[in-house]
């Protein structure tokens, strides 16, 4: 016996239960997920090399944490077990070998599902009517949340005539994205602290006291499974039919192939799903040979959960610096202790803005969590509780920390502070920098270090000036070719780039530009409204905003870049630039032409201006207010007095479910 290493599995053990505990507990976690996995992951390994150094009570072999005393207890009928992880696609080809050998290696047919982020809860239906529901707690014992569960839209509380007596839902309570941030506004507004992620606050309104806070959450339920029935399957399908809710995505089948095929199309389409997952889950569709496969003493053999790489992490902030965009806009930067997310390295996040900066109460020191937001951009979501650090608070800029120019903010509203100086080489390298992006103009070879260098060449005050280069090919290489890390073919290459971006559509030109507020769709609309510069730049506001998606703000700021840059047709037409105009569009064959939508409630995934946006993509034009003109309303939650006038005059009511099939999702 080792003393040190037994020491080792006691100090690992007793972490997991204290994180175990501060998650589903106090709901104040201070690791991220990834971090826990990798705790509870060395304790098992070592337990299973080291059997008879285990603790029987380590808390590998329990799940969760124990429940609060807020609730009366409940014992689960049969235990709610956790699910093993799976990593890798070694890890999955080792759990399906198993299925295979307890299938006598025959076909093993498969159901995969996503894994969303949430609180499990196990429903009893007696006599059709929900008599309880408790949470996981410890996998054994529960607590008794019978009266926020009610409160769920998504869980019936009866449930037809064609189900049996007794029946055992299990599924994840959840929220939203878009009621996650509704949610953290008004807890700003109040002073209070932030949930950290989605999941947080969906477990900590399940343990509120008082349901009718719960109801006002707008929480969701999402089953997975039906507790002892034969086909996992059909099993789910059958819960649809009595008014749960249907997994977004699944699949069934025999083999590796399809589940790789799934996990393929589930990571492509997370972002856009409106709610938290951390990976898919998969299981054997037959009940028989679930039994046969049976449990070990926390987790089902015929299950596994794969994970996606982690999207959050804990790190120590080191210092905030500030960055200037292409409009001049100061943004605060986190400088980050190097912490690995969604499977890259992040050293820095973005903080958004003095007010963000100032609500989180960040100082140097300060532990945090952090995300990728749509698993690119790095940001900052919340400090770790009682880990704030003692450095002092950062100060707000009083001049600008590159050009050392005057700062300030084009209106009172406007929460950004920017720099107010028009030949700042901090713009000047944003704009060059988003001029060539792929988004944009896409010329590749014009990264940071070039950039760098032709601002500080000072020959240029504009992006599109670089195509000057293009008047004398062979100077214009020879000038690439005389800066840092800049060969002859190099140089030829990025002629090559740019000669090419002259003739890039239209809406990629609009964009590159850099006029604020217009992004790439916008980008797209106007190109398709107007097909060249010239008219774009005589277009007055007023026919501006009647192109679709472009309000008075959007109109306006077009508006004000032409008054900057009046000549700006004729000099690019100068420097040889042609942009491709985009075929026009028959939107009488669109899917909702001729339709007038109105959108009211909250819609389970979608905000209110994504769906206006979707409905104006496939042909409809949306208003504001029920008409007798309005021939269909898109109705979520709460939707009120509008759906009520809609209702009266007989007016087609569609949910979200219906929004997407039009859109082909």
């Amino acid at each position: 016996m080792s003393p040190d290493l037994q020491a080792q599995m006691k100090d690992l053990a007793d972490a997991v239960r204290l994180h175990r505990y501060r998650y589903y507990v106090l709901d104040q976690p201070t690791v991220s997920d990834a971090e826990y996995d990798a705790l509870e992951k060395e304790l098992r390994d070592l337990e299973a090399a080291h059997p008879d150094l285990a603790d029987p009570n380590s808390p590998t072999r329990r799940v969760g944490a124990p429940p609060v005393e807020s609730f009366e207890k409940v014992r689960h009928r049969t235990p709610l077990y956790s699910l093993d992880n799976a990593y890798t696609d070694e890890d999955l080809e080792a759990w399906y070998a198993r299925v295979l050998k307890a299938s006598d290696q025959q076909p093993v047919a498969l159901v995969g599902e996503i894994k969303v982020d949430g609180l499990s809860l196990a429903l009893t239906y007696e006599q059709r009517n929900l008599v309880l529901a408790v949470t996981r707690g410890d996998g054994e014992v529960g607590e008794d949340v019978t009266e926020n569960a009610r409160t769920i839209v998504d869980i019936p509380l009866t449930l037809p005539g064609s189900a049996p007596d007794l029946v055992e839902v299990r599924g994840e309570v959840f929220l939203s994205r878009v009621r996650w941030e509704e949610l953290n506004r008004a807890r700003d507004a109040k002073g209070e602290p932030r949930f950290a992620n989605p999941r947080n606050a969906a477990s900590g309104t399940m343990k509120l006291l008082d349901s009718r806070e719960v109801a006002a959450r707008r929480l969701q339920f999402l089953p997975w499974q039906w507790v002892g029935e034969q086909d996992h399957f059909e099993a789910m399908e059958r819960l649809v039919t009595w008014g749960f809710a249907a997994m977004p995505e699944r699949m069934e089948g025999a083999g590796l192939g399809r589940v790789r095929e799934f996990l393929e199309r589930v990571g492509g389409r997370r972002e856009g799903l409106g709610f938290d997952l951390d990976g898919v889950v998969l299981k054997v569709r037959s009940h028989e040979l679930q039994q046969r496969l049976g449990f070990t003493d926390r987790a089902p053999r015929w299950a596994i959960a794969y994970k996606f790489p982690a999207t959050q992490a804990t790190t120590t902030v080191l210092g905030i610096t500030w960055q200037v965009g292409r409009t001049g806009k100061l943004t605060p930067v986190a400088e980050l202790e190097a912490v690995d997310v969604a499977g890259s390295t992040v050293r820095r996040a973005t903080l958004h803005n003095a007010d963000e900066l100032a609500r989180l109460g960040l100082r140097v020191g300060s532990r945090v969590f952090i995300e990728k937001g749509g698993d690119v951009i790095p940001k900052v979501v919340s400090l770790v509780p009682g880990e704030e650090g003692d450095g002092p608070l950062p100060e707000i800029p009083v001049a600008c920390p590159v050009c050392a120019g005057p700062v300030g903010k084009d209106d009172d509203a406007e929460v950004a502070i920017r720099c107010l100086n028009p030949e700042c080489p901090a713009k000047l390298a944003a704009r060059l920098l988003h001029f060539g992006s792929r988004v944009a103009l896409d010329i590749e070879g014009m990264g940071d270090a070039l950039v760098e260098q032709l601002v500080a060449s000072q020959r240029f005050r504009q992006p599109w000036e670089v195509l000057g280069l293009l008047d004398d090919a062979m100077q214009g290489t020879a000038y690439l070719a005389g800066l840092e890390r800049m060969a002859e073919k190099s140089a030829q290459n990025l002629m090559a780039a740019l000669d090419a971006a002259r003739t890039k559509p239209l809406a990629r030109w609009l964009h590159a530009l850099g006029i604020p507020m217009v992004g790439a769709r916008t980008a797209e609309l106007l190109a398709e409204a107007y097909q060249d510069l010239e008219s774009l730049w005589s277009a007055t506001e007023d026919q501006l905003q009647a192109v679709e998606e472009v309000g008075p703000k959007v109109a306006g700021a077009v508006r004000a870049f032409r008054d900057l840059h009046p000549d700006l047709p004729d000099h690019l037409a100068a420097l040889g630039v042609a942009p491709v105009a985009p075929p026009p569009v028959d939107r009488s064959a669109l899917p909702l032409a001729g339709q007038i939508a109105v959108v009211t409630g909250t819609l389970p995934t979608f905000s209110r201006e994504e769906a206006e946006a979707l409905l104006k993509r496939l042909g409809a034009k949306v208003s504001s207010s029920v008409s007798p003109k309005t021939t269909v309303l898109v109705a979520g939650e709460k939707a009120g007095s509008k759906l009520a006038k809609a209702e009266a005059l007989a007016i087609p009511v569609r949910d979200e479910a219906w929004l997407r099939a039009q859109g082909g999702s």
